[in-house]
């Protein structure tokens, strides 16, 4: 497809609609300068666009009528892949942390452990839990599921299961995170 300028546009799903790629019959049109058009025809908007010597670029495909700027395409599209890069590169993906407690666990060596739990959610990770079953324990499976409650019970209300207790091989895990 060949824009306005004479450059090839790829066309992808992600791209909007550029010139006579736009389907729609009516479109709410905005200038460069960010001034409202109103609702003109398609073939008006591209009469428009070349007049300026620009491309008509289809902004927002859902609303109703779509809604086209006249813009030069390689600016445009320029400054939009720049944000994208700069989204990624702000946007940190969330960790699965994970936090192993055997089944005979004390008291206080699980508040030490749900204590680095809570940082790790404060820290906005999800938690993966795992309860270690070791030798004869694994005739009481019970124990594994009622230590995972008082687990989330001690963590709060502020917390979500995100996956209940599953029992696989010889470890009962589940994962939470912060509501």
């Amino acid at each position: 497809m060949m824009g306005l300028n004479g450059e090839n546009a790829a066309i992808s799903s992600k791209d909007p609609r550029i010139n006579q790629a736009i389907r729609a019959s009516e479109l709410r049109v905005i200038g460069e300068d960010g001034r409202q058009l109103g609702v003109i025809s398609r073939e008006e908007a591209l009469r428009a666009a070349e007049a300026e010597g620009k491309d008509l670029v289809e902004i927002s495909a859902d609303a109703s009528p779509p809604v086209a700027k006249i813009v030069d395409w390689g600016k445009y599209n320029y400054q939009r892949t720049k944000q994208a890069q700069k989204n990624r590169k702000n946007s940190k993906p969330l960790d699965v942390k994970q936090m192993r407690i055997g089944l005979k666990i004390g008291d206080h060596d699980l508040d030490v452990k749900l204590r680095k739990v809570t940082g790790f959610l404060e820290a906005g990770h999800k938690v993966k839990i795992t309860v270690i079953y070791r030798g004869r324990e694994l005739a009481h499976k019970e124990l594994g599921f009622k230590l995972a409650e008082r687990v989330t019970e001690l963590l709060g209300e502020d917390i979500a299961v995100d996956q209940p207790p599953q029992f696989a091989g010889r470890q009962l895990n589940f994962v939470v995170r912060k509501k």
